[in-house]
């Protein structure tokens, strides 16, 4: 019995061990020159400011990535770190190969397991010259003139053991696309819209309910969700009678520029946020988005 115990844990401990990026996958950021231009456009469609910017921060101090926001959930409150350049508040000590891994792998480099809140199983479907670009973008950001205060992580059991997300890696963890190829056709804006959705700007995170193992149920893609964050639902956002029937792309576009619906309603809640991020992303990606949402499969309200 003790021996079958023994090789219980052994077996644990070895499938949920971190697995990092191969060291010769850096080959592709070695060769790779930079785009500061593409790595701010990413960061903006991305929503990096709506977590790791203070927390209520407005204007040019959303680009002070110092983190302190407190994302509560039915697990308990994750803290948001700073990732500005700063070596000892931020990710300024990093290479990019801690970075990638974080990003693609949600590892970090001391070799913890990131919790999931952090939305790397949508980051992970990001080419590593993408994450070049960003990161090179993030380096050029301010750093904060006094430490933040970031609240502590608390999470009730068993959430709080870390190492078993290596076995949720193992099974949910996947840089394929939610859509197949076949729903968009060869349609450069669908297939850029897909990437955007699925990727940097992690929608399915919020707009997806989750399946029983907590993560997102491709079978009701964006098809709505619980508040992770508290009280009332995020929106259906496909094509549905209960989603975005209603609107066109021209009009999902401008509402993410805006924040305002068909209707000249305020988008609210933490959407609000992404609208200021989406706002400073480029026209034609808002616009592919919308494209995207238009043409994905419609389903009910999840």
């Amino acid at each position: 019995m003790v021996l079958i115990a023994t090789a219980g844990v052994a077996a644990f401990w070895l499938l949920s061990a971190p697995v990092r990026l191969a060291a010769t996958d850096l080959a592709v950021f070695e060769a790779h020159e930079p785009d500061l231009a593409n790595g701010e456009n990413l960061f903006w469609a991305g929503g990096c400011a709506s977590c790791h910017a203070a927390p209520d921060a407005e204007g040019d101090a959303r680009s002070i990535l110092s983190g302190g926001l407190a994302l509560e959930s039915p697990y308990g409150v994750f803290g948001v770190p700073g990732i500005s350049p700063d070596p000892d508040t931020g990710i300024g000590g990093w290479s990019f190969y801690d970075f990638a891994n974080a990003m693609k792998r949600g590892v970090a480099p001391d070799g913890r397991h990131y919790y999931p809140s952090f939305p790397y199983a949508s980051y992970a479907k990001m080419p590593l010259t993408d994450l070049a670009d960003l990161w090179a973008y993030l380096k050029t950001l301010p750093v904060p003139d006094s430490a933040a205060e970031i609240p502590q992580t608390q999470l009730s059991f068993p959430f709080n053991m870390r190492r078993g997300i290596g076995l949720w890696k193992r099974v949910y963890l996947d840089e394929g696309p939610v859509v197949a190829d076949d729903a968009l056709g060869d349609d450069p804006v669908l297939t850029r819209g897909r990437y955007l959705v699925e990727g940097p700007g992690h929608c399915g995170e919020c707009h997806t309910p989750r399946n029983i193992g907590l993560a997102m149920d491709g079978s009701r893609w964006l098809a709505g969700a619980p508040n992770p964050e508290g009280e009332g639902r995020v929106p259906n956002i496909t094509g549905h009678a209960d989603g975005l029937a209603g609107w066109t792309a021209d009009d999902i576009a401008y509402g993410l520029e805006s924040g305002f619906t068909p209707a000249f309603d305020s988008m609210g809640g933490s959407m609000a946020s992404v609208v200021k991020n989406l706002a400073n992303a480029a026209a034609e990606d808002r616009a592919a988005i919308a494209a995207y949402l238009k043409a994905i499969p419609e389903i009910p309200d999840g």
